[in-house]
């Protein structure tokens, strides 16, 4: 009798074969993979389904295709994102990006941030705990690692709080938005995230060069005084295959 692996498509099962010989080591980060004729020889199918056994080691985030040159192990390192030690007040305090705890020595690069004062729309209203029709400055940012879209971001912060200063420029200065709340008598002392993961939007897929139908990860946090007044609201969508996210924390 089949079982029930036998019965899955045959496209599924070489994704399968190949994503373990991954796995084994017998492809390592950046050799080239089987490419269509090679699957169809070793399996005996046509040539949609070798493509789609490719497809969907490349909607993983384990394969990536090279123009002329075929389809390869992802070399690339995932990010150890650090959840807590990155917001604590001795990064951005010190005039350090809070990215700093997360990527060592690694080339991080902002390669498109703009600046604008806009309207909150209704969900932000209600995480800064504004009126409606309250102008929010809104920042929205694009992260590269090692020469590959990573994240993008998008922070709103109160007009009412951060006009006129270095947060409602491109470059905030050692330290970020936090260090430059902190100067204004706003210092973010709490965070809350929360964290889930979905499919990419036609513009998410464009950003963060990914295929359709690979997931992101959307944390969206938000920074709050001692007093408990929010001071910024951001939404953060990553790559999924480009992270681990990490929280180390004591029991209580």
């Amino acid at each position: 009798m089949a079982t029930t692996d036998d019965r899955r498509p045959k496209y599924q099962r070489i994704a399968d074969s190949l994503r373990e010989a991954i796995r084994s080591g017998e492809y390592g980060p950046g050799d080239r993979l089987p490419g269509e004729n090679d699957l169809m020889a070793e399996y005996g199918v046509a040539r949609m389904t070798a493509r789609q056994a490719i497809g969907v080691l490349r909607d993983e985030g384990i394969a990536e295709a090279r123009k002329g040159a075929g389809v390869f192990v992802r070399s690339f390192r995932p990010i150890r994102r650090r959840g807590i030690q990155r917001l604590a007040r001795e990064q951005w305090g010190n005039g350090r990006s809070i990215w700093s705890a997360d990527i060592e020595s690694r080339a991080l690069e902002v390669d498109q941030v703009s600046v604008s004062e806009e309207t909150a729309p209704a969900y932000v209203s209600a995480a800064l705990d504004l009126a409606a029709g309250d102008l929010v400055c809104v920042r929205r940012r694009r992260f590269v690692l090692d020469d590959k879209p990573v994240q993008v971001a998008t922070s709103y912060l109160p007009l009412s709080l951060v006009a006129g200063s270095a947060i409602t420029q491109e470059d905030t200065g050692p330290g970020g938005t936090y260090a430059r709340l902190a100067e204004l008598g706003h210092e973010p002392v709490h965070f809350r995230e929360e964290i889930r993961s979905r499919m990419p939007s036609p513009d998410e897929v464009t950003q963060l060069g990914i295929s359709p139908g690979t997931p992101v990860i959307l944390i969206c946090r938000t920074a709050f005084t001692a007093q408990g007044h929010p001071v910024e609201f951001n939404e953060m969508t990553l790559d999924a295959g480009s992270y681990v996210l990490e929280y180390d924390f004591g029991a209580s």
